[in-house]
């Protein structure tokens, strides 16, 4: 079992601890949390899964999204006691061992990441759309990738690197 509290300057002794268990990445964890500990940083901290970034603490910017029962959550703002029973995917399960999620090979091949730290939360938003919609049109991911922001490209690549994906995928 994990142990995850949070850490302030002041003792935290009389805050309560709840056992939750949750599934990440498909293994199964029993995590003991305080109530107040987001979902992503029982992920970064708790788990070690860093791929799960932290941009802007308020939703805006979608780098910390992951998927909870399939569907995308930014993790920033969800407590962990919030994912109880439930099923979480961060981008470290996308890949299996041995081959790249078609995602993750669309971002390499259409140029989709420069510095990478929104790519995670793109990836996930996108595969969320994707599960979902097969064949989505450009203005389709458009949507799907709105709430999750890039300072560095200018979205087209993103884009296109998620409709390869989708080809990809239909093509399998």
């Amino acid at each position: 079992m994990t142990s995850v509290h949070e850490i302030h300057d002041e003792a935290t002794g009389d805050v309560p601890v709840r056992r939750i268990t949750v599934t990440v990445n498909g293994e199964r964890h029993v995590v003991e949390c305080e109530p107040r500990l987001l979902l992503a940083h029982l992920l970064r901290q708790g788990l070690r899964l860093t791929g799960t970034h932290m941009g802007c603490d308020t939703t805006n910017c979608g780098a910390c999204t992951v998927l909870v029962d399939g569907r995308a959550v930014k993790s920033c703002t969800m407590f962990a006691v919030q994912a109880d029973g439930h099923d979480v995917m961060t981008v470290e399960g996308l890949a299996t061992a041995s081959e790249l999620h078609p995602l993750q090979e669309g971002f390499r091949q259409e140029h989709g990441l420069q510095c990478g730290f929104c790519t995670p939360g793109m990836m996930l938003s996108a595969k969320a759309l994707l599960d979902e919609n097969p064949d989505p049109s450009e203005e389709d991911v458009r949507w799907a990738l709105s709430g999750n922001l890039c300072r560095c490209t200018g979205y087209q690549n993103i884009v296109k690197s998620v409709l390869w994906a989708a080809a990809k995928l239909r093509s399998e």
